[in-house]
């Protein structure tokens, strides 16, 4: 297959699985040609499109906690800010642009003024990072070109359609939501989180319709904020794909039949 694009999915610390997703794909062999990806999806989809394979990233990201990766925000429009994360990525690849990948990525963002979908694919790569994961009421917004942006979960939270626009011309999306069970929120940031992730796992149902393999990993065991559980998502990431990737001739099949009916529920306008 030629032009081979991979569409990482946010999902906060669930994102460990596509490390997983990443180690199977390198075992089939399958070379991706273009990458992008939403919030946490959008940290490893970097790492990855600047030359990261898979047990880099994970040794990269195997002893993070939040403390790592987050600090008090004193702006008025969040508890934290996300400075960190995006200093940690300049440690692991240096102060690069988007444009310097060595995979062309785009990283999807959402403009806080307008709701509108901003694609990035220039500037400085840890920046667009920053504003792709920036979850809204927790994390400060990160102004790019005099627009304030926040999380790129609301907009396309599986960023399939991004991936078929900058060249791609067989998908690959990995949704971390589509099988995941939501436990009774402890805290503030459980109440902030759980809400946040019933808007994007509503969309994403109908974005990915459109991939023609979709990896679902089964996640619903795991907690999206426990940052212990890496290994073993990582692991279950691997696990899952392994068995999508067999079965993939059926899963083609499937999901181009799905995009045909698609494309004509939306000519029908129904």
């Amino acid at each position: 297959m030629n032009n081979i694009g991979l569409a990482l999915g946010g999902g906060a610390v669930l994102g460990a699985a596509h490390i997983g997703v990443l180690k199977a794909i390198e075992e089939k062999g399958l070379e991706i040609k273009f990458i992008t990806g939403t919030s946490i999806g959008a940290f490893v989809a970097a790492l990855y499109a600047f030359g990261k394979d898979w047990s880099e990233i994970k040794e990269i990201t195997s002893e993070l906690k939040w403390a790592d990766i987050t600090s008090i925000s004193l702006s008025r429009y969040s508890l934290l800010t996300n400075d960190k994360f995006g200093a940690l990525l300049v440690k692991h690849i240096g102060d690069k642009n988007i444009e310097d990948s060595v995979i062309p990525i785009a990283i999807i963002a959402t403009d806080a003024s307008s709701g509108e979908k901003v694609i990035l694919q220039k500037g400085p790569i840890a920046k667009a990072v920053m504003a792709s994961t920036c979850i809204p009421g927790i994390f400060k917004p990160v102004v790019i070109e005099d627009r304030m942006l926040v999380d790129g979960g609301i907009v396309e939270n599986v960023p399939i359609n991004t991936l078929r626009k900058i060249g791609a011309e067989y998908v690959i999306g990995v949704d971390l939501n589509a099988n995941h069970n939501y436990q009774k929120p402890d805290n503030i940031l459980d109440v902030l989180m759980n809400s946040f992730h019933f808007i994007m796992q509503q969309s994403a149902k109908l974005q990915t319709e459109d991939a023609d393999l979709l990896i679902k990993p089964d996640l619903s065991s795991f907690d999206r904020t426990d940052t212990k559980q890496i290994g073993d998502l990582i692991k279950k990431g691997y696990e899952d794909t392994i068995k999508t990737l067999e079965n993939k001739d059926i899963t083609i099949q499937t999901n181009w039949w799905s995009r045909v009916l698609s494309s004509i529920r939306r000519s029908l306008g129904t």
